[in-house]
């Protein structure tokens, strides 16, 4: 099942042509890792998906960027947001107890019955591996987390409200290994549940935890395949390149 179909997508910011020509599909329930040097256009394609780019006055674009088959563009913002969640590259809490950051979505959409509410945090935790850290100082402020229990935390915020995708902007970019390693951990359970989207500048990240990459340079879509192809026998030389460390 595809939950992304991406034809001849361009995009510019004023006259910056940032994606050029990119079609791709995003299938359901993978970690689709996508990698590429600064500026290729990988954060652009990422806010495409929910449409965040939106927010920018100088954006335009052409092409076709359906989900679940319905046009993107055509589908009112904040319910593509709903749908597809993001996380990025630093954590953001809310100046709210660690409860209520991750409360806070669930009663955006109305839900107010406290026993609903501690159930969907609860749940939302567990999936982000944090529950057993924070379960009994849910009512302290959720900046006396350290970075990476911040970052799960924003995860858990956003799997609150139920959406379908998750977009994992560099979500590890200031993180430590054993951080890193339990936001990896939880990203590999949650795609049975979700489809993710990650941008990384971490190429071993992309090799342990994607099932297809993306290798994106120039705003260009240089190359898609199944993960180990591409870090054992890339077909182009430019992939091979990034990856072996000759630029970026």
């Amino acid at each position: 099942m595809v939950a992304f179909k991406i034809r001849d997508l361009n995009i510019w910011f004023n006259d910056v042509h940032a994606l050029k020509q990119v079609s791709l599909d995003v299938e359901a329930n993978e970690i689709l890792s996508i990698i590429g040097p600064s500026n290729s256009g990988k954060t652009t394609f990422l806010r495409m998906l929910n449409r965040l780019n939106d927010l920018e006055p100088s954006f335009r674009m052409e092409g076709e960027v359906k989900f679940e088959k319905e046009d993107i563009i055509r589908m009112d913002a904040e319910t593509v947001r709903r749908k597809v969640g993001m996380v990025f590259a630093l954590p953001l809490p809310l100046p709210l107890s660690i409860f209520d950051n991750v409360a806070y979505g669930v009663r955006m959409q109305g839900i107010r019955h406290k026993g609903k509410l501690t159930a969907q945090v609860e749940e939302a935790l567990k999936q982000a591996y944090l529950w057993e850290e924070v379960k009994d100082r849910l009512s302290e402020s959720a900046f006396k987390l350290s970075g990476g229990q911040q970052q799960r935390l924003c995860i858990a915020r956003t799997l609150a409200v139920a959406p379908q995708v998750i977009l994992f902007d560099e979500p590890c970019s200031g993180l430590d290994p054993i951080s890193t390693a339990k936001v990896e951990e939880a990203m590999l359970k949650l795609k049975q549940k979700y489809t993710i989207v990650l941008v990384t500048n971490n190429v071993k990240q992309a090799a342990r935890v994607g099932d297809r990459t993306a290798f994106f340079l120039s705003g260009e879509l240089i190359e898609l395949d199944q993960t180990d192809k591409i870090f054992t026998a890339p077909a182009d030389k430019r992939t091979d390149g990034y990856i072996r460390g000759k630029f970026g």
